[in-house]
């Protein structure tokens, strides 16, 4: 076999390789720093309202990006204004109504609701991608969100309008997640946040200067610098992941964040450990590597399907 058609080869299979590998590490690894973003915001204290934590985080996070990228050039360069503008908006819409119903129906059925969101990213990548998924993908999908049900003591009680919030967010997170994966495959991560962040900071601003709570220690202020941190880094990795993962598979990955926020709560806040967190934990778990192995095996699939001359010595 010449160096050329090696070469050829290894240009072929990079774009697979990358989908099957980088997107899942990517999407985990933006889970995991979710979780230290859930963590911070939990132990932040109560005197921290939703606006504060909001403006913080956007705000902050909109003036680092700033500090970092504005030398590069033009920043908010993107191919599709008005798309970045309905993901900022879908974006903000979520994140709210989840604290909606967080406040209005108890916190376990508000993050249950919310965590539909793999199968609501899963319907709107059909009707914006045309993207099919397979009976495999489905049960994944399913697995998974019974075991966010199972990981989390679900109670009744609350509002009607709670319940309707909750399904909201996640309806919207969904929708969010699409139109970042499509927004992807002409604009970077950087400028999809960047975008998200002055538009969640505007939102948040008002209500924040209207009554601003400041840190009053180094500890709160190192938090804070820990949220914002977090924040960006989170997003930015979800943001290139969606490059190499479709969007509710991406979605999937996504929930590994419960599994993360499970385990600091055990090791680092003293939680009990109960049969749902193996059980639910396991479920979640089991249905991503599953899925991987699906994405491993299509890869595999499309490796065999390359012309003789590129995969034969």
């Amino acid at each position: 076999m010449s160096s050329e058609t090696k070469i050829s080869e290894l240009q072929s299979l990079s774009p697979l390789r990358k989908s099957a590998l980088f997107g899942p590490l990517l999407m985990l690894a933006s889970a995991f720093l979710f979780s230290v973003l859930d963590v911070l915001i939990k132990t932040l204290g109560p005197e921290f309202r939703v606006w504060d934590i909001a403006f913080y985080r956007w705000g902050g996070s909109f003036a680092v990006l700033m500090i970092i990228v504005c030398w590069l050039g033009n920043p908010f360069k993107c191919h599709d204004l008005k798309l970045m503008i309905f993901r900022s908006i879908s974006g903000c819409i979520a994140f709210f109504a989840l604290i909606t119903s967080i406040r209005l129906i108890p916190i376990s059925t508000a993050m249950v609701l919310f965590y539909s969101f793999p199968a609501f990213a899963a319907f709107f990548s059909f009707l914006i991608f045309k993207e099919c998924i397979t009976k495999e993908e489905i049960l994944c999908i399913i697995a998974a969100l019974l075991g966010v049900a199972i990981l989390i003591d679900v109670k009744l009680g609350g509002h009607f309008f709670g319940y309707t919030m909750g399904l909201l967010s996640g309806a919207f997170a969904g929708l969010t997640i699409s139109l970042i994966k499509k927004l992807r495959e002409k604009t970077g991560p950087v400028a999809i946040y960047l975008y998200f962040s002055l538009f969640g900071a505007g939102v948040s601003f008002p209500a924040f200067i209207a009554n601003p709570k400041l840190p009053e220690s180094g500890v709160e202020w190192l938090m804070i610098g820990g949220i914002v941190g977090s924040s960006i880094a989170a997003q930015l990795l979800m943001n290139q992941g969606f490059k190499y993962c479709k969007s509710w598979e991406g979605s999937l990955f996504l929930t590994g964040e419960l599994i993360f926020v499970a385990f600091f709560g055990i090791f680092f806040l003293g939680e009990i450990t109960t049969w749902r967190f193996w059980i639910g934990g396991l479920m979640i778990f089991g249905s991503i590597v599953i899925l991987n192995r699906v994405h491993a095996r299509a890869t595999s699939i499309s490796k065999s399907q390359l012309p003789e001359a590129q995969v034969t010595m």
